[in-house]
């Protein structure tokens, strides 16, 4: 399964975007997904992932209330949709399949191969 992110950008404090994660060579729906994130000098962290029935998502608190991670199997996509951005926001984001999503923080990535990520940039 490879997993392509897009929809990253620059916005101002408090706008919106929605990221994709599209997959190819198999069926997003038969995976659990994670969506990453990584600021410049920081490590990467879990944002949030989804479960493969979407009957469970978990969220950072940083993020909770603010971002919503959904399915559109047919469309072979996992979406970021993140609202009221802030400044913190500002890095490039992930998505990868996970080994669960639930337990303890972050979701476990199966590989420790990434893909390019799309850049997303708040300014204030």
């Amino acid at each position: 399964l490879q997993l392509v992110e897009s929809g990253g950008g620059l916005v101002h404090e408090g706008e919106s975007l929605r990221l994709s994660c599209t997959a190819s060579g198999g069926r997003v729906e038969n995976y659990i997904i994670g969506w990453f994130r990584q600021a410049p000098g920081k490590e990467r962290e879990g944002v949030s992932c989804i479960s493969m029935q979407s009957t469970i998502m978990h969220y950072i608190d940083s993020v909770k209330g603010r971002f919503t991670i959904s399915r559109d199997n047919d469309g072979n996509t996992v979406y970021l949709q993140m609202n009221s951005l802030k400044p913190e926001d500002t890095a490039t984001y992930f998505c990868a399949r996970v080994g669960r999503c639930g337990g303890s923080w972050p979701p476990p990535p199966v590989s420790d191969s990434w893909g390019q990520g799309t850049q997303v940039t708040v300014s204030s």
